[in-house]
């Protein structure tokens, strides 16, 4: 544990211990949700122990108080393999009448739903974990904050330390604790590409027990890639691989195996917002193809950094995941959430990050370049001029986050220029 970084989650997981008598923790598999349980667990059962399993199920069925029983926070590991932990661990809530009793983490949503009984209403807390933030793995500053932007900070300024090829390497690499802990650069490209064949190779089958093609979940993911930050419909995604298919496919079939990339957090798409706006144009709701994690995308599509630098139109979409996956860890601290705005008219907005209150950011981003920096500028001012004020609160600010640039700023309209490498929660 020497080497443990403290984690966003870390704080968060504290305080729903501190209101509610169990948190379930979810996320994708690697990204350290039990690392971050067992710093606050008293007691630990791991469901996937190869010496004691099988004892574990046999006493699941039969008894499976026993199991509960241990010093609280009690972590209960690998939950979903016996999904009446659910309703046992609401039972004990229950009764035992007080907080903080259980942790639970999982890489999967459990199969069999049809066992689990009671929603868990008022005794489960959810948090949602996400691969490392460029903050938490020590490759951003942290000069800017989040949180300071909503709360009024009228003028800023930090330097980036962060250039084009360090840059291209932290996409690629991605934020996984065991990738951010390799000092050897090909080392730590290795665990993306070795995640993704788990993936492709037995993970989609086996979160619902259903065979999955491990080639045809290859072409699904490369075709993700390239249509990630889009609102790419299943026909599109199935058109774009139905070349390479020796059988005949529908769209039932792709909806199923992206329900299962869901399922094990490989995907988290982006729903749209919603404003109050002054004109009668159309909002566009369909939602935003993202991965969890940058490095997913590359390793699906074979690339390395110096792909990426040699193909920046590339490199931008890749980036814009990556800050996307930053957004909402920082906005998971914030209590918030992260939208994409899009309308019939063409105007979009990357990211709005709605805060529980009522308060939101409209961000924009960029790769870098005084011309892409204007671009989206424009767009902020365009979208801010439609949000009628009147009915609900004006934007808390505007940003354009960029990758390349070497300090962070504000502009004399009052919009922010923030480099990924300055910002924190």
């Amino acid at each position: 544990m020497a080497d443990y970084k403290r984690r966003i989650a870390d704080q968060i997981l504290s305080d729903k211990l501190d209101a509610m008598g169990a948190i379930l923790i979810e996320g994708p598999k690697g990204c350290g949700k039990t690392t971050t349980a067992e710093q606050q667990a008293k007691s630990v059962l791991y469901m996937d122990d190869p010496d004691y399993s099988n004892q574990y199920l046999q006493m699941a069925q039969t008894n499976i108080k026993t199991l509960l029983k241990g010093k609280t926070p009690r972590l209960i590991d690998e939950w979903q393999i016996v999904p009446q932990f659910w309703d046992a661990i609401r039972f004990e809530v229950d009764h035992r009448k007080d907080d903080g009793q259980f942790i639970l983490t999982g890489s999967a949503v459990p199969p069999d739903i049809k066992q689990i009984r009671h929603t868990g209403t008022g005794r489960y807390g959810w948090l949602t974990m996400r691969t490392m933030s460029l903050w938490e793995s020590g490759e951003s500053n942290g000069s800017i904050s989040l949180n300071e932007l909503f709360t009024a900070m009228p003028d800023i300024g930090a330097d980036n330390q962060l250039g084009i090829g360090q840059l291209a390497f932290l996409v690629c690499r991605g934020g996984w604790p065991r990738a951010t802990n390799k000092r050897n650069e090909k080392a730590a490209l290795i665990q993306a590409v070795e995640y993704y064949e788990a993936i492709t190779r037995s993970d989609i089958s086996r979160v619902d027990d259903v065979q999955r093609d491990e080639e045809r979940a290859k072409r699904l993911l490369r075709s993700y890639a390239r249509h990630q930050g889009s609102q790419a419909s299943i026909p599109t995604i199935l058109a774009d691989i139905v070349a390479n298919e020796t059988q005949e496919i529908s769209d039932e079939t792709i909806s199923s195996y992206l329900n299962a990339l869901r399922k094990i957090f490989v995907i988290e798409d982006m729903p749209a917002w919603n404003p109050n706006i002054r004109s009668k144009t159309a909002i566009r709701t369909t939602d935003t193809r993202y991965f969890t994690d940058p490095s997913i995308a590359c390793a699906a599509l074979g690339l390395g950094p110096s792909d990426l630098i040699n193909d920046l139109n590339t490199f931008g979409l890749f980036f814009e995941t990556l800050c996307i996956r930053d957004l909402r860890v920082y906005a998971d601290a914030l209590d918030g959430k992260v939208y994409h705005y899009r309308d019939k008219t063409g105007l979009e907005c990357d990211a709005v990050v709605h805060l529980r209150n009522g308060s939101y950011g409209l961000v924009e981003i960029k790769l870098g370049g005084d011309k892409l920096i204007n671009e989206g500028v424009e767009n902020l001012i365009s979208l801010s001029n439609k949000i009628d004020t009147t009915r609900m609160k004006a934007p808390s600010f505007k940003m354009v986050l960029i990758g390349v640039g070497k300090y962070a700023y504000r502009r004399p309209d009052g919009i922010y220029v923030v480099p990924i490498g300055c910002l924190k929660d």
